[in-house]
Order: structure tokens, then C-alpha cells, then sequence
């Protein structure tokens, strides 16, 4: 789907002394919309690009649930999946920025997915404004447990019989795992599924040897020892996985996570941003939702949106030299 940016006008503030006093009592500001009122003036739909049931979506539901308390109104989740989180994404930025609708981001969208798609399909931060970082997920190689594969090495040893499960083209999943292939000398047949979920199924059913999935989709099967965990892909060991070394420490370089953050559509006033921040903020400190990250092994990255912003553009640049030097062609899994 083609990605078209909307122009926007500017917007013009109004306010009025009596509804100024009504919006302090009640903690809310005005939107800066032509027609006034106060933010949020409803309630705020958060949109996700993935499935129900997925690592992105739980973590949206988890900030929607503390939306109440924090900025006084409900947070519906709308589940609109489809090419990576572009078609949700691309929908969100046209949107009126009035931040009554924001997304919540996948930083492989912008980071790899664009490797993939057509220049004029990628999906940009040009029409968003982040508004804040939420986590990290680090990605981790495991293996059916009847492979009886331990190591990277094991799995250089059958080179050639491998079959390997991706969460699909142009995601980290995919990235990572062909990256230690190509460092590690190994040979195999791709199998790429459209999320994480299934590519941990067919692994747990023995339909792949291997595959590369999310630290919080792979857990429970790790601890009940129906899949193995052979190495992860972040620049340290995962503090919920210790003892499974990296793929750096064993000689791949091969650093590649995944990253999510909230973003509403550019040119929102100010003080939209602010109060949905603060919000974010309030909801991220909660002693709930920091259970909710330990529960689903997700690494707090809670930094401002120019952080991310400036971070996501250094993960895109380095991945990007990597394919290149690496010969890589993410668009042809499974050919």
C-alpha cells in the first residue's frame, strides 16, 4: 500500500476564561483545535498493527488499561493487522492530529520493513510525532527440543538439512536469523509465517529445526522445556536468560531487537503532545504495568520521542549497511 503523506494546515487555538477554569478542575487542556474543548475529549483509540494476542498488542492493552487513572478516559484497542504494521500505521497518520487516535509502533516497520517494500511504500516517521519509547524485545534462536541442538554449533553441524521459521519478511525475526546464517556459514530453507505465534508452533511441532522468535513468545515453552534456547540477538544477555549467551559473544554480529513507542499524527498542538505523555508516563511507572514487563519479559526503554526518533534512525542505518554488506535479500525468503 502506498504510503501518501497529508498536508496539514496550521492549528488555531481558542480558549475562554470559564472554560479554561472548568478544564484546570478537571486536569485536562485545550487542544488547540479552531473549535476548542479540552484533550482528550473522548475517548483515545490506540491502534495496533498486529493480531490480538501478539507481543505488540498486549503491550497496547497494558497501556490502555491504566488509561483512566492517568488521563481520565478509556483507550479501545483496534487491532488492524496487515504488512507489518504499515496499513494501521499509514491509517493513524492520516488521522486528524488531534491525538484522539494514536498507534502504537513496531520499530521494525521503519528500521527493516523498508529495506524490503519499494521506496515509495515505506512506511517514515515524517507524518507521526513520538510521543515515547516503551520497551524492548529482544529476539532469540530456539530449536525443537528433539533436534537435540544446543548450540550455534550444532546447528552448523547440520548445515544444509536446516529448516528455520522467520515471523515473517522484512521483520527482525527474519533479519537476525539470516544474519547468523551468513556469519555462521549456515545453510537452510527459510520458512517465513506472518507473525511470531505460528512460527513458535511450527518449531514446537517439529515442522522447522529452528526458529527466531520474541524473548516474551518464547518463555513459556523454554520453561517447559518443549523448545530449547540456542542463542539471542541483543547486545547483552537478556537479564530473564542469563545463561544463553548472545549471538555477539559468540562471534556473530548480529545485534537486533525489537522496539515499540506510542506515536499520534505530526502536527498535533503541543499540549496534546504533553498531556499524552504525562499520561504515558503515569500509566509506565505504575507498579502494574512494570509487573506487566516483567511478566512478558520485556526490557523497560521508556525515553522521549526525539530519543526515539534519533535511536530508530541509527538501527535503520545500521541494519541497512548489514544487509548490503552482507548480500542479503530479505524480499526472497522462501524461494
Amino acid at each position: 500500500m502506498p504510503w501518501s503523506p497529508r498536508s496539514r494546515g496550521p492549528l488555531t487555538a481558542v480558549a475562554a476564561g470559564g472554560l479554561c477554569a472548568t478544564l484546570a478542575a478537571c486536569g485536562a487542556v485545550t487542544d488547540g483545535s479552531a473549535g476548542g474543548g479540552s484533550y482528550p475529549s473522548g475517548p483515545i483509540s490506540m491502534v495496533v498493527g498486529q493480531d490480538a494476542g501478539g507481543s505488540t498488542d498486549r503491550i497496547a492493552r497494558a497501556v490502555a488499561d491504566g488509561s483512566k487513572g492517568a488521563l481520565g478516559v478509556s483507550m479501545p484497542v483496534e487491532n488492524q493487522p496487515g504488512a507489518n504494521g504499515a496499513i494501521a500505521t499509514q491509517q493513524v497518520a492520516e488521522s486528524d492530529p488531534d491525538g484522539q487516535r494514536i498507534v502504537l509502533l513496531n520499530a521494525s516497520l521503519m528500521t527493516i520493513t523498508s529495506l524490503v517494500v519499494p521506496e515509495e511504500e515505506a512506511v517514515t516517521l515524517d507524518d507521526l510525532d513520538v510521543v515515547m519509547g516503551l520497551s524492548r524485545d529482544d529476539y532469540i534462536m530456539v530449536a525443537n527440543a528433539d533436534t537435540g541442538y544446543e548450540t550455534v554449533e550444532d546447528v552448523v553441524a547440520d548445515s544444509g538439512d536446516i529448516t528455520y521459521g522467520t515471523a515473517g519478511i522484512g521483520t527482525g525475526s527474519q533479519l537476525a536469523q539470516l544474519l547468523l546464517f551468513d556469519q555462521a556459514g549456515i545453510e537452510g530453507r527459510e520458512v517465513p509465517f506472518d507473525s511470531g505465534s505460528p512460527a513458535l508452533t511450527a518449531v514446537m511441532g517439529g515442522q522447522v529445526d529452528v526458529a527466531t522468535i520474541q524473548v516474551g513468545e518464547a518463555m513459556p515453552q523454554i520453561e517447559a522445556g518443549t523448545i530449547t534456547p540456542i542463542t539471542i540477538f541483543s547486545e547483552e544477555r537478556n537479564a530473564y536468560l542469563e545463561d544463553v549467551p548472545t549471538a555477539k559473544e559468540e562471534g556473530y554480529d548480529v545485534p537486533v531487537a525489537q522496539y515499540r513507542a506510542v506515536a499520534l499524527p505530526e502536527g498535533a498542538p503541543k499540549e496534546v503532545k504533553d498531556t499524552l505523555r504525562k499520561g504515558l508516563e503515569e500509566i509506565t511507572a505504575s507498579e502494574e504495568y512494570k509487573r506487566f514487563n516483567e511478566e512478558n519479559y520485556l526490557t523497560p526503554v521508556e525515553i522521549s520521542g526525539e530519543e526515539v526518533e534519533k535511536e530508530w534512525a541509527r538501527l535503520a542505518d545500521e541494519y541497512a549497511q548489514q544487509v548490503e554488506e552482507s548480500g542479503l535479500e530479505l524480499g526472497e525468503a522462501g524461494e
